[in-house]
């Protein structure tokens, strides 16, 4: 439909991994914009490189040039152009577009990002107006730390992406780590369920589910017992708060009938 896919999600769901493998599927780049409080036009869109530009205009003028406007003219050149994610996107044919965490940016940004994903073209006022040839395939996530403003999503289709299924995410651990057994994977896959359905500040996600699975294996591990998961415990809880919650209501308990 060439429409944006707006994601949202838990963190660790997989958000950021699904736009990666749509790209492989596509055959084309992955072009990632990282949003963060504070992203303006120029860190995203494009900016000029002066480092370059002020040493081009010095070697002119060891040259002898005398031609002013010439010189100004060569100094907004296409080569002095740092394209970022946004223009690398639409002068990249095919790509995907990610831009990850929108719920991070500021307001000011969410509707200059609106502008650029309604017809995918910039402006530069220097060189005209760049068009895509064949728009990127976009993906948007977001953590929902903040609500994005209904006119974004309007643009998008809109997918939730909760947290898998047992079984599934015993399959995505042992896709990813084929070193994991079927046991040692229904272990991990087991107790990160059990601790997604406790009061915790941060649950695991699958991200946290293969790092804890990738930390067995570090330590020769073939099985999930309570002391292993002692050991291992903070590849899967990032809080102290959580760890200790954990622990105290007994890690046996959280490993029982896995």
């Amino acid at each position: 439909m060439g429409r944006p896919l707006f994601l949202e999600g838990e963190a660790g769901v997989g958000k950021t991994e699904l736009a990666k493998t749509l790209a492989r599927v596509l055959g084309a780049p992955l072009i990632r914009l990282q949003c963060h409080e504070g992203l303006d036009a120029s860190r995203a869109l494009y900016d000029w490189d002066f480092p370059r530009q002020l040493l081009h205009l010095r070697a002119a003028e060891a040259a002898g040039e005398r031609d002013v406007a010439r010189l100004e003219g060569e100094l907004y050149d296409r080569r002095f152009l740092l394209a970022r994610p946004l223009l690398r996107a639409l002068e990249t044919s095919p790509s995907v577009l990610l831009v990850d965490e929108v719920d991070r940016a500021d307001d000011e940004f969410e509707a200059f990002l609106l502008e650029v994903l309604s017809d995918f073209t910039i402006t530069v006022p220097e060189l005209g107006t760049i068009r895509a040839e064949r728009p990127p395939a976009v993906v948007v996530t977001s953590n929902r730390t903040r609500e994005v403003h209904d006119a974004l999503k309007r643009r998008c289709l809109y997918h939730w992406l909760d947290h898998p299924t047992f079984d599934r995410e015993v399959a995505v651990i042992r896709r990813r780590l084929p070193a994991a057994t079927e046991r040692l994977a229904g272990r991990v896959a087991r107790a990160a369920q059990r601790l997604r359905e406790a009061d915790l500040l941060k649950p695991p996600g699958v991200a946290e589910s293969l790092d804890w699975t990738e930390a067995l294996l570090a330590l020769g591990a073939r099985d999930l017992d309570p002391d292993t998961a002692a050991l291992t415990l903070g590849a899967v809880l990032k809080y102290r708060e959580d760890q200790r919650r954990v622990v105290a209501d007994g890690l046996a308990a959280l490993l029982d009938g896995g």
